[in-house]
């Protein structure tokens, strides 16, 4: 626990400082691209497009690394090396389709006029997908600080030439915003040639001393880690469609093609800043995938795995009332003609909640090496996620793209947890997070009366503050912790 909390926190402050400073990048999007020009729809459906690729080029490799190198009979340098060359064909073989099909491509996506930022972001998405199995290294390698120190390099240099094109230099084409992302991406890339270095290095020295042969490729291995990733590729395709695919829908069934794109930018806007539950979520997987694989060896996994869950919940709804209470303040993010949309921030935050659960939830298929269960859940909860875009997105906008969340993430939710009874049982403490649950939600509407009284700024923060405290301090009566103390 002390080792996942230390992880966590230099994951999570790499990761939410970063989004933080990212968040730079909101207030300065929505002043230079105006709400009407639907600019920054198109910045919202392009990166849609661009998280939706970025999970089938590297086709759950990530998880798939951690499995087969944690495993005793497998050479881990050949797992790497093999990870690595499946990705690579992978992304080769997008580049080429999109270079050589950019035209219907872009007719397809009605950004015949843009083809640059489709070739633009298709390269950023292949530089991704390229690291992806290198920063996995630095986690399976317990590297959190190399790992941190290259995100936040990325964000503070894109920050920095975004602030550079669009406040010094008064650039306001939404070009740039592409262009920097891949000067940027590019640039990260080169820092993983010393990784590329020592584990080629380590990975002849490991066959030396082990008396088996070199191979960058081992096809056996291959085909093992081929059937162990699909599963995973479908659940993860699943599970971003739950994420993306009411951006990528939005602009397609909006009754006013122009409008949709308007209003997708204000939902694109307002999703940033409920976007702190994806932040403690990516930051939490980070630090718990590897330690979860690491821990199936002993005893008391189950236990650890109910005790980290219930934590979990815990926290995040700590950070959902945080998010609640100091809207008065966060909402100034984004430019005032895009708030119209931030009722949706608390039910966008809601279904992030439900995410985290959900990927608490999956490991017990990962860990019997039945993915396929994976795929399912959430094929199950992108079809109701789906279907309620398309149903309710040209009456109800995007309040229909918040819900839809909720439905796909909640029917995935339920629908691991209940065969996961069955399959690998683990006692979970269902009644007490429940009731945290029911407390937050009494909390939240507490929280919501001294918004809507209209008070004072630094008041209504001030009582929000007192409440949040309140919250913490029933956490930690009911959970006995007390704080440390010398004596």
């Amino acid at each position: 626990m002390k080792s996942l909390a230390k992880d966590t926190a230099i994951y999570g402050l790499s990761s939410i400082i970063g989004r933080f400073l990212n968040y730079l990048l909101v207030p300065l999007y929505t002043h230079v691209i105006t709400a009407a020009s639907g600019g920054y729809g198109i910045v919202t459906n392009l990166y849609a497009y661009v998280a939706l690729i970025l999970v089938v080029l590297t086709f759950g490799m990530e998880t798939t690394f951690f499995r087969f190198a944690n495993k005793e009979e497998e050479n881990p340098h050949c797992v790497f090396s093999t990870s690595i060359v499946i990705i690579g064909f992978l992304t080769a073989i997008f580049l080429a389709a999109i270079f050589l099909f950019i035209n219907p491509i872009a007719s397809i996506m009605h950004y015949e006029d843009h083809k640059s930022y489709i070739l633009m972001m298709a390269c950023v998405v292949a530089l991704d997908a390229l690291q992806a199995i290198p920063f996995s290294y630095l986690r399976y390698k317990k590297r959190p600080i190399k790992f941190a120190a290259l995100k936040m390099l990325f964000i503070i240099l894109n920050i920095g030439l975004n602030l550079l094109y669009f406040v010094v230099l008064e650039k306001t084409d939404v070009f740039y915003v592409f262009f920097l992302n891949l000067i940027c991406t590019g640039f990260i890339t080169f820092f993983f040639i010393p990784e590329f270095a020592h584990e080629h290095v380590a990975a002849r020295q490991y066959c030396k001393e082990h008396g088996i042969q070199f191979k960058i490729v081992d096809f056996s291995l291959l085909k093992r880690m081929l059937t162990y990733s699909w599963p995973i590729l479908v659940l993860s395709i699943a599970g971003i469609l739950n994420q993306t695919a009411d951006k990528m829908i939005f602009p397609l069934i909006y009754p006013d093609a122009a409008e949709g794109k308007v209003q997708l930018g204000i939902y694109g806007a307002c999703v940033k800043i409920a976007m702190i539950m994806a932040m403690i979520t990516q930051a939490f997987r980070y630090a718990y995938e590897p330690i979860v694989f690491a821990k199936s060896k002993d005893k008391d996994k189950k236990e650890y795995y109910a005790q980290v869950m219930k934590y979990f919940v815990i926290f995040t709804l700590f950070a959902y009332l945080c998010v609640v209470g100091w809207m008065p303040l966060l909402q100034r993010i984004i430019e005032a003609e895009y708030r119209v949309g931030l009722d949706i921030v608390p039910i966008v935050m809601a279904a992030e909640i439900m995410m985290g659960i959900y990927f608490n939830l999956s490991f017990w298929y990962k860990l019997i090496d039945k993915t396929i269960w994976g795929a399912w859940f959430s094929l199950a909860g992108c079809t109701i996620l789906i279907a309620i875009n398309v149903i309710f997105i040209p009456e109800y906008s995007y309040e229909a793209c918040a819900w839809g969340g909720v439905a796909g993430y909640g029917t995935a939710m339920v629908l691991s947890y209940a065969v996961g009874r069955m399959k690998y049982p683990i006692d979970y403490d269902i009644k007490g997070m429940l009731g945290y649950v029911l407390v937050t939600v009494a909390f939240y509407y507490a929280i919501k009366g001294i918004i809507d009284a209209d008070l004072n700024i630094v008041l209504t923060l001030a009582i929000n503050s007192v409440l949040i405290l309140a919250y913490l301090a029933m956490v930690a009566v009911k959970e006995k912790i007390r704080l440390p103390h010398r004596g």
